[in-house]
């Protein structure tokens, strides 16, 4: 069946090789005041930086810097830079890098005027926007997460260790304009780009794996997951194919701005596992759902057995002849695992920093949920143990 749904995307993608000239043009909208966010010294090292700096002077802005967000924002830099936007009366924070810095903005907007706990409302109770927020854009350089054209925010509170998503109301904070320039992820690191490729085939997978129905998002997953799968290979042999990491980056963009997951059933808790993964080990959020997928879908397979069997069909061409249903299946997330290790990623937790200790402590603290099947925290250890 078709559920009911309403769909608003607003944000304005400008793609391609000269996507960075529209910036002037899309700054001359707002305010004078902007806040410039970003990572490390990447931006500056490959002239990224040089290039938006020239463009917010051409425009006569007045700006101000919050560098270093982590790969796993904290919440401590959304505290700073609240303070930053109350005290220079920020009219539009601007953030530039992949989806850990555009989290951490979107983070910032939305509490920076909140009076109280915002991690308690905003992130722990899921609570309404109450407050006045500001407006949110991105300049792209890493592909994954398609933070540059949706509502999430997964921040880090490291005193607590708890790593928690928050999906704000549409449209209300969805970046108002994102430039998307497929040359500015050329110079991201190996394990960075194959993080982002993990990253998005997680997320396919997530609104992939639920429901029993007929229905056409499911077939749109496929084709994205196939040209996923096609240009991951040729970026990985050539990370400068520039047609190969366009396809990348606008199957990230595609793959979480909500246009798939409509009218689905989904699961996400291999994110919430790993979301609690990330909290206790700070590793980069593709590489741990790379490495808790098979094991999870392994664990949940026989709940879901004919989406399980169409995936292995489907995606990575198994034949039927002389298997049964379950095995068609298992060969098919056999498959997947192997696709990560062909884009060398790690195949077990303890290669990425965790200690068998921190198991039960991570499962116990993941929200429990799931699609096909409820996971308890004893079901999340065993999974955890099993990719351990």
């Amino acid at each position: 069946m078709i559920y009911d749904f309403t769909y608003c995307n607003p944000t304005k993608i400008y793609f391609g090789k000269t996507a960075l000239t529209h910036l002037p043009s899309e700054l001359a909208l707002y305010g004078k005041n902007i806040l410039l966010i970003y990572g490390k010294n990447s931006i500056k090292k490959y002239g990224i930086y040089d290039q938006i700096i020239s463009a917010l002077h051409q425009t006569g802005k007045t700006v101000v810097e919050l560098a270093g967000i982590n790969s796993n924002p904290r919440y401590s830099q959304v505290l700073q830079g609240g303070q930053l936007v109350r005290e220079n009366h920020t009219d539009l924070i601007l953030a530039v890098g992949g989806g850990s810095v555009i989290d951490c903005a979107k983070g910032i907007a939305a509490s920076a005027y909140y009076q109280g706990d915002a991690w308690q409302h905003y992130w722990v109770e899921q609570g309404p926007i109450v407050n006045p927020i500001v407006p949110v854009a991105s300049v792209l350089t890493m592909t994954g997460t398609a933070s540059e054209m949706n509502t999430g925010s997964v921040i880090t509170h490291e005193e607590k260790k708890l790593k928690l998503g928050r999906v704000f109301p549409f449209p209300d904070m969805t970046p108002k304009f994102s430039i998307l320039n497929p040359e500015f992820t050329f110079t991201v690191p190996h394990l960075q780009m194959v993080s982002g490729i993990a990253d998005i085939f997680s997320h396919l997978m997530e609104q992939y794996f639920g429901g029993t129905d007929d229905c056409t998002s499911d077939y749109l997953l496929e084709g994205v997951m196939l040209s996923l799968i096609n240009a991951s290979r040729k970026a990985v042999k050539n990370p400068q194919d520039y047609e190969a990491r366009s396809n990348i980056m606008w199957c990230a963009t595609m793959g979480l701005n909500k246009i798939l997951a409509l009218s689905k059933q989904q699961d996400w808790e291999v994110h919430m596992i790993e979301h609690q993964l990330g909290a206790y080990t700070d590793c980069p959020h593709g590489i741990g759902l790379a490495i808790i997928s098979p094991a999870y879908y392994r664990y949940i397979y026989q709940h879901g057995l004919p989406k399980f069997v169409r995936f292995a069909k489907n995606i990575w061409h198994i034949p039927a002849d002389g298997l049964n249903d379950g095995q068609i299946a298992l060969e098919g997330i056999a498959c997947l695992q192997s696709f990560f290790k062909e884009l060398g990623i790690p195949q077990h937790l303890r290669d990425i920093g965790a200690t068998e200790d921190m198991l039960p402590e991570i499962a116990r603290s993941t929200i429990e949920g799931g699609g096909y099947y409820h996971m308890k925290s004893d079901d999340i250890l065993q999974v955890l143990k099993n990719c351990f």
